[in-house]
């Protein structure tokens, strides 16, 4: 069992602004064919809402890893984790953004966890992670560390 699981779905107004695109598509194709219209849009909103469900990362603490969308590090190479809200998360993906930092960032979530990254062989400064959940997420990987060799803590 993981420690901190959760998928970054779509929230439900991306779904219904989505629907837009079956009268935006009757509007287009209704002087050439209204069945078209209504089927070419009604297939639009349907591999736009798939592909939006489909292409959700997951974000997984657990067996001493970290997992965001396709990236997996090691917790022992990660620092302490920072929660972010707010004004605070705004500025994490604005301003203070590192142009070197691995993100997994959905505009529909707010809130971030900022995960530095103490491999020097790792590129990547710190991970950037969306979540509904960033205390939580945040004691997760804080929580799941392991003590590094010699005893320090990590």
């Amino acid at each position: 069992m993981p420690d901190y699981r959760e998928r970054l779905w779509p929230t439900p107004w991306i779904y219904l602004t989505s629907l837009l695109l079956v009268p935006a598509s009757i509007l287009v194709l209704a002087p050439v064919s209204l069945p078209a219209g209504i089927a070419t849009g009604v297939l639009l909103y349907v591999a736009v809402a798939g592909s939006l469900t489909l292409t959700s990362p997951v974000i997984e603490v657990g067996d001493g890893r970290l997992r965001a969308g396709r990236a997996v590090v090691p917790l022992e190479f990660t620092g302490q984790a920072i929660p972010a809200e707010g004004e605070a998360a705004r500025t994490e993906r604005g301003t203070g953004l590192d142009a070197r930092a691995y993100l997994v960032i959905r505009g529909w979530i707010r809130d971030v966890v900022r995960v530095p990254i103490e491999d020097p062989a790792d590129p990547a400064p710190y991970w950037l992670v969306s979540t509904r959940h960033p205390h939580e997420m945040a004691a997760a990987i804080n929580g799941s560390r392991r003590p590094r060799v010699g005893g320090e803590p990590a």
